[in-house]
């Protein structure tokens, strides 16, 4: 019998919701028990695989294709669980099901409603695909009194009469602030908070109260009282100097414990929490440090590359070093002549181009990429960081115009739109022109490897690998002969051998790009290869500096 774990939010959002859900998680599966997280998205856009990373961060991609949201890789990098398309709705997503439902009749002429159409189909996604599992943690996006939020907290309050009593658990993220101009916390905000959730029929059993200074047991005593729950109930949530020093934090102060006592359970195994604590120790105990210049278009918000981030960290973990990351605009290198790129590229022990849509910064990845080849610096280059990396080696074979169509009509397209590819379940077409929505190369797909290749040597001998995509151009495989030519040599290419994954230069010091997303995988317990490898590189080139 799985049990259900509740997570909302007050106040004010960026609590860190999706971060409690995952250290909550961890700590459970510490514990022997299986777990799984989903998220509610109250917005009603069908995912957010269309929406502006300015708006809305990265979007994380599946093994099954979907396009989730960016909580979903917190939650797969803390418990190693492998999110799937069931693990994440919104709002959108279910009126859309409803509305084809309603106009092909289904609903057999009964009125459509929020209650109980909506509801209903809320509740059956909590309740799809429980497996063998222990807990399953739902966090609702949004803050307690949103409009937006109101019919997933009416499902949640309906669960909670539908199962047993201690089957469900409700957990409320809040706020304690500090006023400094009167030198003391306050606990007003999370009382109004818990009062508004109370007002839609749910009442927390554990509060989570986000401060900046630490909660003395008087007031934890006070929230309790007002508030209706146990002192011990009332977990306080500091400011962590790392994320992955979170579950060990939420562990002292009883979390898991207070959450296990809510369900009846009083005799559960001791966390194993070994490999948390090393993760803590090689964070915080480095032996060394390197520089990562990432050139991307979206630099104005780290999270819309929040999974490099971590990538990048899990790559120093292996290697017991710091990694800071430099974050630069391409846009920027566009306006600037030779000597100002270089003077911006050469602090950098390795250079990453990422991922991106549009022509908006191209060039200025462009010129990282030849930076990194003439200069010898480690280069790893993502999705479009891979397309800009055999654009420069066209151009520096003497194709001049080489470009991607993505950029507009070009004489020639060493990268073009993907019209057409195998998946499992047969034969993908996509039109130029065609919705953006669900419609890119989603999710996990095989490459093989060349058996003497630098990137199988980093994939310990593997000649097939799974990684999971998320782009709708590719490298032309028409250009491959003439940039293998210049000194590309393509290690990687899909099972059916048309659709290049991986580019790699035998003559550099570590030169990879990848036509897929390898941040995606990397947990801090298991760093990704790609990563580790790169910032092995970069450890190395710090060291001839």
């Amino acid at each position: 019998m799985a049990r259900y774990i509740f997570i909302t939010g007050g106040v004010v959002s960026s609590l860190g919701k999706g971060l409690m859900a995952a250290s909550l998680a961890a700590l459970l599966q510490a514990r022997g028990y299986k777990v799984r997280i989903r998220k509610f998205d109250p917005y009603l856009n069908v995912d957010p695989g269309t929406m502006s990373p300015y708006q809305h961060g990265e979007v994380y991609v599946t093994d099954d294709g979907a396009e989730t949201d960016l909580d979903l890789g917190h939650y797969e990098r803390f418990t190693g669980v492998s999110a799937r398309q069931s693990d994440n709705i919104t709002s959108g997503r279910v009126y859309r099901d409803i509305i084809t439902k309603e106009r092909r009749g289904d609903y057999l002429g009964a009125t459509v409603q929020v209650i109980p159409h909506v509801t209903d189909a809320i509740k059956q996604f909590a309740l799809d695909d429980q497996d063998d599992l222990d807990f399953i943690l739902c966090e609702i996006g949004g803050t307690v009194g949103d409009i937006e939020s109101l019919p997933f907290m009416e499902a949640i309050r309906q669960l909670r009469n539908d199962l047993d009593p201690l089957q469900t658990l409700s957990v409320h993220v809040t706020l304690v602030p500090y006023i400094a101009a009167a030198g003391e916390l306050k606990t007003k905000p999370t009382q109004h908070s818990v009062r508004e959730l109370a007002s839609l029929g749910i009442k927390p059993d554990v509060l989570l109260c986000r401060a900046e200074h630490p909660i003395p047991d008087s007031e934890r005593q006070k929230i309790a009282n007002f508030c209706n729950v146990r002192k011990q109930a009332v977990i306080p949530a500091l400011d962590a100097p790392s994320i992955y020093s979170v579950p060990l934090q939420y562990h002292r102060e009883g979390l898991d414990e207070e959450v296990l006592r809510g369900f009846g359970i009083t005799d559960a195994p001791a966390p194993d929490l070994t490999s948390w604590n090393d993760v803590t120790d090689r964070y915080f105990n480095p032996e060394g440090e390197v520089t990562i210049g990432v050139v991307g278009k979206y630099v104005g918000l780290p999270d819309a590359y929040k999974s490099l981030n971590e990538a990048l960290v899990h790559g120093g973990l292996a290697n017991r070093v710091k990694v800071n990351i430099k974050w630069i605009d391409a846009e920027i290198f566009e306006e600037k002549d030779e000597s100002e790129i270089v003077a911006a590229l050469e602090p950098m022990h390795g250079i990453l181009v990422p991922g991106g849509f549009g022509e908006r910064g191209s060039e200025g990845k462009i010129a990282s990429v030849r930076f990194a080849r003439e200069r010898g610096v480690p280069f790893f280059g993502i999705c479009l960081g891979m397309q800009m990396a055999c654009v420069e080696g066209a151009r520096s074979a003497g194709i001049s115009a080489a470009s991607s169509t993505e950029f507009g009509d070009t004489a020639e397209p060493v990268v073009g739109i993907i019209s057409e590819w195998m998946s499992e379940e047969g034969l993908e077409q996509r039109e130029e022109g065609g919705d953006l929505g669900g419609t890119m190369r989603l999710g996990a797909y095989e490459a093989k490897l060349g058996s003497n290749s630098h990137t199988s040597r980093i994939y310990d001998g593997a000649t097939t690998i799974s990684e999971r995509h998320r782009h709708r151009y590719e490298v032309n495989s028409a250009y491959i002969e003439p940039l293998e030519a210049q000194g590309l040599v393509f290690a990687g290419m899909s099972p059916d051998g048309l659709l290049p994954e991986i580019v790699e230069r035998p003559d550099h010091p570590w030169f990879v790009g990848v036509q897929f997303h390898p941040e995606l995988k990397s947990r801090p317990f298991d760093p990704h290869p790609l990563f580790a490898g790169f910032i092995e590189a970069a450890l190395a080139q710090s060291r001839l500096v």
